[in-house]
């Protein structure tokens, strides 16, 4: 049976006042693959308080401290495979898929420990870390936006089916180079799995407009991670599996429950478009449509919300240096954050500066669509594409600027490096990347109180 989708009215839902939209799942008792009926979508970004003329209120009675088992509503999804790269389903006619394994490291069990996702006060928990009352609902149940565990991928010279503008997150591990479209983890938001050796999940909150990737290794523990259908700073809380402890998307940090205080190892991860991946890693591989679900891959579900006044499920102070939904890249180190606006790195395209103590240079590369513009992803506004990294170079310091035929040349070696970091020179050495976020002012700042804005 195909899963259905529509949109909902959600009007006085999860204790707002304001009028507006959310996505559910209705009518699913088994998932459809991407071959199946395509579900209906068009749904515009949830308005502004201001455009519903409403102001947004606090957490009702929705934002309880006791929810719903995980699995309780949504999608169920179907047994994992073994994590695999091979051709995506249906998108090569008759083609025989050539399968090439990617050994999976298997998560630990589950542990008899109080669920921090289904009892946030329990007096066995630590001390959360965060104001409880600040976690709200964003109205699908734990898992209703399914994770994609042991994800398919195919060669990324194979992939024909997505443009060469549209936004990947790109992941490399001991060489071992993946690409996840923005197509399929803006209905996702998490895909639990194996890079290069390592177990990761990658992540994508759509409503912050933020991509991070973690290492899932705990001490002794492997983790693995699914969506627990409420936010904190309108950011996706994770939880993971193994004792259901509540994980803040945005700092990799266990925020409430058994690991409350635990941080997840940062994988450095960028967003740019398919296009600047397969020229930086011909060899790399791409997360495949065959999810197991059915979904408008490449339809936006939050059409222009990148351009609205106000985020979504947001009820924290706004920091009046910046418009709530500029997009910034941004920074955190041992509690410090700074941030560049977009518009001051895509007049510049090259920023050198100085944070926690090491000398870095932002670039910025336009050619890619924005996920959160158009109905159409492919065809959203150019917002471009960033990267940062340590400003030096087999200890030698760097000086970049825009090269005429592209990329990014150092003054002293002549060298050209694209937005990846990869130098021309096949020998090379490549740049050290730094992690970092793209997202939207209103999170860098809630997360990051005093974080410093460069270039201004």
């Amino acid at each position: 049976m195909t899963c259905k989708m529509r949109l909902v009215s959600a009007k006085a839902m999860i204790g707002m006042a304001a009028a507006a939209l959310v996505i559910a799942v209705v009518g699913c008792s088994e998932s459809a693959s991407t071959s199946g009926e395509a579900p209906a979508t068009g749904s515009q970004p949830p308005p502004s308080a201001e455009e519903a003329g409403a102001e947004q209120t606090e957490p009702g009675e929705s934002d309880r401290d006791v929810v719903a088992a995980p699995g309780d509503g949504g999608d169920e999804q179907p047994e994992p495979a073994p994590e695999t790269t091979t051709m995506a389903a249906g998108t090569r006619g008759d083609s025989s898929p050539a399968v090439i394994d990617f050994e999976p490291i298997a998560s630990t069990p589950r542990e008899d420990v109080p669920s921090g996702l289904r009892d946030r006060r329990h007096p066995d928990h630590p001390e959360p870390l965060i104001d409880l009352s600040e976690i709200r609902s964003g109205g699908p149940p734990p898992d209703g936006i399914p994770p994609l565990e042991n994800p398919v991928f195919e060669p990324a010279g194979e992939v024909d089916w997505l443009p060469e503008v549209e936004p990947v997150l790109a992941l490399e591990i001991n060489g071992d180079a993946r690409a996840y479209p923005l197509r399929i983890m803006t209905w996702h938001e998490l895909v639990n799995g194996t890079v290069g050796g390592t177990p990761v999940t990658v992540s994508y909150c759509p409503l912050c407009n933020s991509a991070v990737a973690y290492d899932r290794r705990v001490g002794d523990r492997i983790l693995d991670f699914g969506t627990s259908g409420e936010l904190f700073n309108s950011s996706l809380v994770m939880y993971d599996r193994q004792t259901e402890s509540l994980w803040s998307h945005y700092t990799g940090q266990a925020v409430v429950g058994h690991l409350t205080g635990t941080e997840l190892d940062l994988i450095p991860v960028q967003t740019v478009s398919f296009e600047d991946f397969l020229s930086s890693y011909p060899q790399g591989h791409v997360l495949s449509l065959s999810t197991g679900y059915g979904r408008s891959y490449g339809q936006n579900p939050y059409e222009f919300y990148d351009s609205s006044s106000r985020p979504f499920l947001f009820s924290g102070p706004f920091d009046s240096r910046l418009e709530p939904l500029t997009r910034v890249l941004a920074l955190r180190a041992e509690g410090e954050g700074a941030v560049i606006p977009l518009d001051v790195l895509s007049e510049r395209h090259v920023v050198p500066f100085s944070f926690a103590g090491r000398e870095l240079v932002a670039l910025f590369e336009p050619g890619t669509a924005s996920a959160l513009d158009s109905p159409n992803i492919a065809e959203g506004r150019d917002v471009g594409a960033t990267g940062v990294f340590v400003r030096s170079v087999d200890g030698q310091p760097l000086d970049l600027s825009v090269s005429a035929g592209g990329g990014f040349v150092d003054a002293s070696t002549g060298v050209v490096y694209d937005i990846l970091g990869r130098p021309s020179d096949p020998g090379g050495t490549a740049l050290e990347p730094v992690e970092h976020l793209d997202t939207f002012w209103f999170a860098a700042a809630a997360f990051y109180p005093d974080a410093e804005i460069i270039g201004q």
